[in-house]
């Protein structure tokens, strides 16, 4: 009679029931954290009237959320690997909660600003650490679609502050909107810090010999493998634009330089998740088939992105409202196409430091969206202060400060040319 194979302990509890509970209370963190992350985009017109700012002021509530969430990435995949996914998603989602209502309070900018510094901080403790539950509770042939999954349902909390946030803002006002933000992560932290275990029963997957030391020699491997440097650019070049799109200035640029009224835009804004939802799989199929040649696939996402806002930056007057969709739609390609740079990361890096390396990688986009938010707002201002644009969101303004980040997207694309030729020369020319 044959023997039935025993399965490790390591293989116990994995694709159980409970993995699918930790799977569910993970993702709805994340679906919460990019809620938080998106919601004062959607609100930056009422956030100019509320602190009476400028654009670039403006900016810098989404510039130190963005730069605070970047900074974290390498420290909190270390100490994920220390104290676990519990404990820090538990603990980000309560920096979140405070976030919220220090932004609800605030009147000043300064206040608000740190509302959004401590908003960043809990959006950072959460991806990386949902991530990190999923090869602990399932089987590696699950991991890769589970992957897409997260980051889809991330998409679907964009869609939150785009449509019930937007509501309650426009119904309620400020503080009651914000008031709601802060509920919804107190209930996602929780359900974390109840239901969620970094590994089944028995199994031990956190690392308690980590030290100042090996961290710093796994950040030195990985800095000078060409594969990390290529993938930190490539997320450089194509994330920014869906990010300082989302964050800062949609709502403005739609509703002044478009003509659109608050609910057009915010369906605007539900086209652009949508799009990020349905395309998500195909571009990880692409990712698969063309896994030799990720680097000029993402330079070909980069084309089709950048024309998204050509087309609307160069048609006369406001554009058609068809017109208006398609290039919104382009422009969306942005988030499910820097997913390519982890790929590209993964590819060159070996398991001991690919938490690192995707760390560094994910830095990439939020610096270019930290430039591209923050020169955009400034010549916004520039044009007001010298009385080129009649008001500060003036329609025609809008043209010179959104082309200024083309700076941005020169920088990312000649470094991804520049980095490939690396690449080649190291591993091979048709490694990448």
């Amino acid at each position: 009679m044959p023997r039935t194979p025993m399965s490790s302990p390591r293989d116990q509890g994995k694709d159980s029931r409970r993995a699918w509970l930790v799977f569910a209370v993970g993702v709805f963190a994340y679906f919460s954290a990019v809620a938080q992350r998106t919601s004062f985009g959607v609100a930056s017109v009422e956030a100019t009237d509320r602190f009476q700012t400028v654009a670039a002021g403006l900016s810098m509530f989404s510039m130190m959320q963005v730069l605070v969430y970047a900074a974290l990435q390498v420290p909190v995949g270390v100490l994920v690997d220390r104290f676990g996914p519990r404990v820090l998603i538990s603990a980000g989602a309560a920096c979140m909660v405070v976030g919220q209502l220090q932004l609800a309070a605030a009147e000043s900018v300064a206040a608000g600003v740190i509302g959004r510094i401590l908003v960043g901080a809990g959006d950072a403790a959460t991806f990386v650490c949902v991530m990190r539950l999923l090869p602990a509770w399932f089987s590696a042939m699950r991991v890769p679609m589970l992957s897409q999954v997260v980051g889809m349902t991330g998409n679907l909390g964009q869609l939150f502050s785009v449509i019930p946030f937007a509501a309650v803002l426009h119904a309620t006002g400020w503080v009651p909107a914000f008031i709601s933000l802060a509920a919804l992560a107190l209930l996602s932290g929780v359900l974390s810090a109840a239901l969620l275990r970094s590994a089944p029963p028995g199994v031990n997957v956190l690392n308690e010999s980590i030290s100042f030391a090996t961290v710093g020699a796994t950040i030195k491997e990985s800095l000078r493998e060409p594969g990390t440097q290529l993938g930190f650019w490539v997320h450089f070049a194509v994330q920014f634009v869906g990010n300082t799109f989302a964050l800062m200035w949609a709502y403005p640029y739609l509703q002044n330089a478009q003509g659109m009224d608050a609910t057009q835009a915010s369906v605007v804004m539900t086209t652009f998740v949508v799009v990020n939802v349905v395309v998500s799989l195909g571009v990880g199929k692409l990712s698969a088939v063309f896994a030799k040649r990720r680097s000029v696939l993402a330079l070909c996402f980069c084309a089709v992105i950048y024309c998204g806002w050509a087309l609307m930056l160069l048609w006369p007057g406001e554009a058609p409202t068809a017109v208006v969709f398609i290039a919104v739609g382009m422009l969306a390609l942005s988030y499910p196409a820097s997913m390519l740079a982890f790929d590209i990361v993964r590819s060159f890096n070996p398991p001991r430091r690919g938490g690192t390396a995707t760390g560094l990688a994910n830095v990439g986009g939020f610096i270019a969206s930290l430039a591209a938010i923050y020169l955009t707002g400034l010549v916004l201002d520039l044009q007001f202060a010298a009385g080129v644009s009649p008001t500060l969101y003036d329609a025609e303004a809008f043209r010179p400060a959104i082309a200024a980040q083309g700076l941005v997207a020169a920088v990312g694309i000649i470094a991804v040319l520049i980095c490939t030729k690396k690449v080649r020369k190291v591993h091979g020319p048709r490694s990448v």
